[in-house]
């Protein structure tokens, strides 16, 4: 089946082009959906495949001589005749001013609904939801302690099927998680070392006390200290030097 042809807006134009094309697409078999048509683009609702969307807007008006803007009432009727007996009704006839017709008016008048139907594209098919649970085997975990979460879930499945089974109903098998005690234990001190506040850092050594520097060797104050080295010049006067070695 050829794709189908989706008029979003067409403003119309010669009656004979839109009469040649509206043919092809009749042999065709081809699907028509409309959106915006007007003028002479109407004539697709002479299709048998045509549908209108519910907020389509469909316009109708005479036809016009396009040189002498004057009205042809042969084509007038020729256009009006190709409209749906519901539509020509409805209408009553063309003028020169335009008549619009909506999607959802046409839908009501016997046209055919894009969104409705065969004309709907096809939606995603919805997965069904699965009732069997997959349980499987965690690495290091052994067999004897699998069994017994295997003996502790079937208990438990076969406490709650006798209990359903009072009611005199259908039960359908019931499927039970059980969690690893260790597993969890060991996710519980993680959570707790990673929660827990680090130790705070050592404090730096007291400073020691001034009178430390107190007993401080004065020699090397002294003028012998202060004695120049063979060959060498004196940088500071003497009443400098023995201020300093004063002091």
């Amino acid at each position: 089946m050829p794709a189908p042809v989706v008029v979003y807006k067409d403003v119309g134009g010669l009656v004979s082009d839109y009469e040649a094309l509206t043919e092809r697409y009749r042999r065709e078999n081809r699907e028509v959906r409309l959106h915006e048509c007007r003028s002479a683009c109407t004539l697709a609702l002479s299709l048998p495949n045509v549908c209108v969307y519910p907020d389509a807007k469909v316009k109708f008006h005479q036809a016009y001589n396009a040189i002498n803007r004057e009205v042809d009432l042969g084509v007038s009727s020729q256009l009006f005749a190709s409209y749906p007996a519901a539509v020509q009704a409805r209408l009553g006839n063309l003028t020169r001013e335009y008549r619009v017709l909506t999607g959802t008016e046409l839908i009501a008048l016997g046209m055919r609904n894009c969104e409705g139907g065969s004309t709907m594209i096809a939606s995603r098919k919805q997965r069904a939801p699965s009732t069997s649970v997959a349980s499987a085997r965690p690495e290091g975990q052994s067999g004897a302690s699998l069994a017994s979460f295997g003996d502790i879930a079937q208990k438990v499945q076969s406490a709650v099927a006798t209990a359903l089974a009072s009611t005199g109903g259908r039960t359908d098998p019931i499927h039970v998680a059980v969690a690893d005690r260790q597993q969890l234990t060991g996710l519980a001190r993680g959570g707790e070392e990673a929660n827990a506040l680090p130790e705070p850092a050592p404090l730096p050594p007291r400073r020691p006390a001034s009178e430390a520097f107190a007993g401080q060797d004065t020699a090397s104050l002294s003028p012998a200290y202060l004695r120049l080295i063979s060959g060498a010049q004196p940088i500071l006067g003497p009443q400098l030097v023995r201020t300093v070695a004063s002091n």
